[in-house]
């Protein structure tokens, strides 16, 4: 399985953020994306995900030979800023996912089992998603991509809201999973990335460019970030 990135192109009014982003994503690998704040991280997960659209360029998703568009069911997106329907309850959240992808769930746990995946307090399960911490909902996004298990995961900075010990499992998690799926892992944090990734891509002045995989463990990796990063202007 492959997305392949072909010549994404984004402007807003005068400014251009994504250039011309062009990249080949690989099934099983979990890539760190990398980027100064306004680099374009979370613009390049949003046109992705369909969230706003491009102005030029496409994504292709080659599955078993199958070559289509990228589409919205293709992909599992957790924001850094979780949406989620407030006036649910986690348990009646969690119970309507279930139910619309019922079909595509091959080991159906009980919203219970889901729950304690996540580590979340019986005592909250009831309680509205409006009263959740921001952590208790990033928890939330991270059980929807666990049920619906879509080829493509997009994961926009979602441990930093977590505590150390979910944050230590879900990082767990994501690389047993990482298998069947690719996962693109956006952060600002060189150590999460060399703790988590397999592959680092930094984007910087509105392209991608991938880091050398044997620099991952070497000294010189954070001086070959920072070279690559240092002219890119805060947004």
């Amino acid at each position: 399985m492959q997305l392949e990135l072909k010549g994404i192109k984004k402007s807003f009014e005068s400014k251009r953020v994504l250039k011309d982003i062009n990249f080949i994503f690989e099934k099983g690998k979990i890539y760190g994306l990398l980027g100064r704040n306004g680099a374009g991280k979370t613009t390049l997960f949003n046109c992705l995900s369909g969230e706003i659209n491009q102005d030029e360029g496409n994504a292709i998703l080659r599955i078993n030979g199958h070559e289509s568009d990228l589409s919205n069911d293709d992909i599992g997106y957790v924001f850094s800023t979780p949406i989620l329907p407030e006036f649910l309850t986690g348990y009646e959240f969690i119970k309507f996912y279930l139910d619309i992808f019922k079909n595509r769930v091959s080991e159906l746990k009980t919203i219970d089992e889901y729950f304690n995946m996540m580590k979340i307090q019986e005592e909250d399960r009831h309680k509205l998603i409006k009263g959740y911490s921001h952590g208790m909902k990033n928890k939330l996004q991270m059980l929807c991509f666990i049920i619906a298990k879509p080829p493509v995961i997009l994961l926009d900075e979602p441990l930093t809201s977590l505590d150390v010990v979910v944050a230590l499992e879900i990082k767990k998690m994501l690389k047993e999973i990482k298998h069947n799926h690719i996962i693109i892992f956006s952060t600002h944090i060189l150590q999460l990335a060399t703790d988590l990734c397999d592959e680092i891509v930094v984007l910087s002045e509105g392209k991608l460019e991938q880091i050398n995989h044997e620099m991952l463990k070497s000294s010189k990796f954070e001086e070959e970030i920072i070279e690559l990063l240092k002219d890119e202007k805060d947004d």
